[in-house]
């Protein structure tokens, strides 16, 4: 129960974390946490030191965006903390390309609140063994 309550909050904080997204066309925010403590986080967005502008004229995203959790993961990299055993709180489900990056960042749990239409990202983490749970932004209300 306490577990539920600590996920609950983390979702929330992944929420919040997605609106320093400068993406007009989709928000999502991630935290890395190990031990009850964020050791990492990130939003989707262009590379450091490239303009804060997603989408193109056409309103298609711009092929060099990073994901969220590809940020978060690329940012633990950096940083003197391992991600090895820890949980991915996301506010949407993995691709494919993300879920590569969370299998090899030894990453063993994913929380996720909105499915994405394609599977292919959480089928990918399930056949290796990541434990995956869905909980919905309307169950995070206290």
């Amino acid at each position: 129960m306490k577990d539920k309550k600590f996920d609950k909050s983390y979702i929330k904080m992944a929420q919040v974390w997605a609106e320093n997204s400068y993406c007009n066309r989709r928000k999502v925010g991630a935290l890395i946490v190990k031990d009850r403590m964020i050791i990492s986080d990130g939003y989707n967005g262009t590379p450091s030191g490239f303009e804060n502008v997603c989408e193109d004229e056409e309103g298609n995203t711009k092929p060099y965006v990073l994901h969220a959790e590809a940020n978060a993961i690329t940012k633990v990299a950096k940083s003197h903390n391992s991600s090895e055993g820890s949980t991915l709180y996301i506010t949407d489900s993995p691709c494919i390309e993300c879920a590569k990056l969370i299998i090899q960042a030894g990453i063993r749990r994913v929380v996720y609140s909105r499915k994405y239409r394609i599977t292919d990202g959480l089928d990918l983490l399930k056949r290796a063994g990541i434990e995956l749970e869905y909980l919905p932004i309307e169950s995070t209300k206290s």
